[in-house]
């Protein structure tokens, strides 16, 4: 991957809020509200599709950190969007700052860290700690 070109990427990812998607279908509370893991995952996606065009083969990302500050509640039906903009590499951490918003509305916002790892040996790695039962450790 290229540091220089990954610097400055924008992805963007959109969900209509389902039935499935809301914090009690997920047993985390009884409110029909977009679910926190659900939040995370636009995130993600959102960090993905910004990096999709830099990977060399044989490159994946991972997450290894998220901060995210909820602003405001949606509901089912509810069509929200995520924008991730990759503001820092340092080595293979990518840092990006991300929003979803519901219309113009911030829904929520945080920052991302993921970090550059090689598909292979990494899959090797966790299947090969998985198989012994070890508890893997933190992407390195």
């Amino acid at each position: 991957m290229n540091s220089d070109a990954v610097r400055g990427a924008i992805g963007m990812a959109s969900l209509t809020v389902r039935p499935g998607d809301t914090s009690v279908a997920q047993a985390l509370n009884d409110l029909p509200i977009l679910a926190t893991p659900t939040l995370v995952n636009i995130f993600e996606g959102a960090c993905s599709a910004a990096l999709a065009e830099h990977m060399e083969s044989g490159e994946t990302t991972v997450t290894a950190e998220i901060n995210l500050l909820t602003n405001l509640s949606v509901g089912v039906g509810a069509e929200i969007r995520a924008h991730a903009t990759c503001v820092e590499v340092d080595g293979s951490l990518l840092k990006f700052s991300v929003e979803v918003h519901h219309g113009s509305k911030l829904v929520a916002s945080g920052v991302v860290l993921r970090k550059l790892v090689d598909r292979v040996s990494f899959g090797a790695r966790v299947a090969a700690e998985s198989i012994l039962g070890e508890t893997p450790p933190a992407p390195n």
